[in-house]
């Protein structure tokens, strides 16, 4: 995202005055234009959660976390070896992962497994269901930013038409007409479709990664063997994050 802008930016200083590409007007039909339709579509919390989807997809990458699913697989041992006692042993490990801590406390508990896994799994579509609205959100602005910049032209070409006998009117309305529809391109298509789909794509990695571990919570609750648990786990797990505790 910031090597397009950057490309962008790089080509507009080789052009020339690049203050000729800022417009305050063409910003407030766009902007202003894009938020004000798109909120027509969807209600201001699903607007305001999707930007903060956007903001933590900007901020945060994906990352492996092999050591979490190493302590899972600990713990199963321990679990069978030493009963609830082994769990309680080896949470402090893992109190960094809110989800897998929420799952286990409510396996020390003694929740039965299967409604814990039950509970989790209708967690993951809720999280699934709120990032999907999200990109949704995301996307139609995506949609509707074009359009703004095609209104924005044709306000700029009414105003240089209606001004033909002042010469001084007719260069800032063309410009308003032209980065208008720049605006909208730039915002529609290099930011909120982009961003729409990196949610998406984000959404799908956690959930698998968070359903990997409620199957290990669960496992873990019916005091499956660790073996069978990391076949599992690595079944479902790229090859480079995949784990070898177990012969």
């Amino acid at each position: 995202l910031i090597a397009a802008f950057a490309l962008v930016a790089l080509a507009v200083l080789l052009g020339g005055d690049a203050t000729a590409f800022f417009n305050v007007r063409a910003a407030l039909i766009v902007i202003g234009g894009t938020f004000a339709v798109t909120l027509i579509s969807f209600r201001m919390p699903e607007m305001s959660s999707a930007f903060s989807a956007a903001w933590r997809t900007l901020k945060v990458s994906g990352t492996s976390d092999v050591s979490t699913t190493e302590n899972l697989l600990h713990m199963a041992d321990a679990h069978r070896k030493e009963g609830i006692r082994g769990v309680e042993r080896h949470l402090p490990k893992i109190r960094q992962n809110a989800f897998v801590k929420q799952a286990l406390s409510l396996i020390i508990d003694g929740i039965n497994p299967d409604e814990v896994e039950q509970m989790l799994n209708s967690e993951l579509a809720a999280r699934a269901q709120k990032d999907a609205r999200s990109a949704q959100v995301l996307r139609r602005a995506a949609e509707v930013a074009p359009a703004m910049g095609l209104i924005g032209t044709l306000v700029g070409l009414v105003q240089m038409l209606a001004d033909l006998n002042d010469p001084t009117q007719i260069a800032p309305a063309m410009a308003v007409a032209l980065i208008t529809t720049f605006y909208g391109a730039i915002l529609g298509n290099m930011l909120l479709a982009p961003l729409a789909s990196k949610i998406e794509r984000n959404s799908q990695e956690e959930n698998a990664k968070l359903f990997l571990y409620a199957t290990s919570v669960a496992a873990i609750g019916r005091q499956e063997s660790p073996r069978r648990l990391q076949m599992v786990l690595n079944s479902m797990l790229p090859p480079a994050e995949q784990v070898r505790l177990y012969n």
